[in-house]
């Protein structure tokens, strides 16, 4: 998910800037709580069930986070943002990281003073049609109507892929993706555009998702990953090395199942390492040394967490593609632990 920046960007640019001194490792360890900006309800990425227990792919970063803060993988109260509410509301310092299908982009980084700390999802913008529609392609989409979220840069990127292609289309606004299902299975919209990983969460919503295709366009290119206020580095690092613990997890063979037992016995000096089994680096992010082996314990590593929430046996049923680890072909590696 993407979005543009209106005054909406001055406005968060002023309160990261009034904050930038802001301590928030103190902050959520003084609370008790992480406060923790989560999608409205996105199915595999992040949506609550009728008891109002959160679950899927984002909210998984959210549980590390609080499991190598807390000690305590629920201790996260998650907040629903929208499109246009999300940088608001962690430059406000409502949330203290915004787990949310975000797209990293030089603006957000630097117009925004957003610190993105990673990639946990390389994605890229798609469209869905239904199969009675008959078409195949993007290119064949000339006309169409197409359901699209306002205030974000979807709008950018699919008025520069029309346009390259001498194309033309007629846009239908939504404000989020809730509306835009129900936009699109009312038949508001002939295709609906967005992160391709999120037309794939929404299909596997429908009742009847065989009679829908994500075609085979990817126009944009998405890096997705969790994002804190700029100038507070401690808590970037936190949060930046909380989630390469999980995809470094996955790397080194530590899973939630061995974890104990491998902090116990591997010889990899980086497993020790992340394990708290040598160096205490722990300490160096003002935790203590078990935090990692706590942080993948709560959902397990990279690889367990996408199988189980978004994977090929999922639902979703997203293949690992370019977010498999490097060792496998993928794009997917952590930075050293050393």
């Amino acid at each position: 998910m993407k979005t543009t920046v209106f005054l909406g960007t001055v406005a968060a640019a002023a309160l990261i800037g009034g904050m930038a001194a802001a301590d928030t490792l103190a902050d959520v360890k003084a609370r008790g709580v992480l406060n923790c900006g989560v999608n409205t309800g996105l199915v595999g990425f992040a949506a609550p069930d009728a008891n109002g227990n959160w679950s899927g792919f984002d909210i998984a970063v959210c549980k590390a986070v609080a499991a190598a803060v807390l000690g305590d993988a629920s201790k996260v109260k998650y907040i629903p943002t929208t499109g246009q509410t999300r940088f608001t509301a962690l430059a406000s310092g409502e949330v203290d990281v915004l787990a949310r299908n975000s797209t990293w982009t030089f603006q957000r980084d630097t117009d925004l003073k957003l610190d993105f700390v990673g990639v946990n999802y390389f994605d890229g913008q798609g469209f869905m049609v239904r199969k009675d529609l008959g078409v195949t392609s993007a290119k064949e989409l000339d006309g169409a109507t197409i359901c699209i979220q306002t205030g974000t840069s979807t709008e950018l990127n699919l008025a520069d892929y029309f346009k390259h292609n001498n194309m033309t289309y007629q846009p239908v606004n939504i404000d989020s993706n809730a509306e835009g299902e129900q936009q699109y299975m009312a038949g508001a919209c002939d295709a609906y555009t967005t992160d391709a990983s999120g037309l794939a969460a929404t299909r596997a919503a429908f009742a009847d998702p065989e009679n829908h295709i994500i075609l085979p366009e990817i126009i944009s290119k998405e890096p997705l990953g969790p994002a804190v206020r700029h100038g507070d580095n401690n808590w970037g690092d936190v949060v930046r090395w909380t989630l390469y613990a999980l995809i470094a997890a996955e790397e080194y063979g530590v899973t939630s199942a061995n974890l104990e037992e491998l902090a116990k016995s591997s010889t990899n000096p980086e497993v020790q390492r992340l394990l708290g089994a040598s160096d205490d680096y722990g300490k160096m992010l003002g935790l203590d040394k078990d935090w990692a082996k706590r942080a993948i314990a709560a959902s397990g590593n990279y690889g367990e967490i996408f199988a189980a929430t978004i994977g090929e046996q999922t639902p979703i049923g997203l293949a690992r593609g370019l977010n498999a680890q490097w060792t496998q072909g993928g794009l997917m590696y952590a930075m050293p632990f050393r």
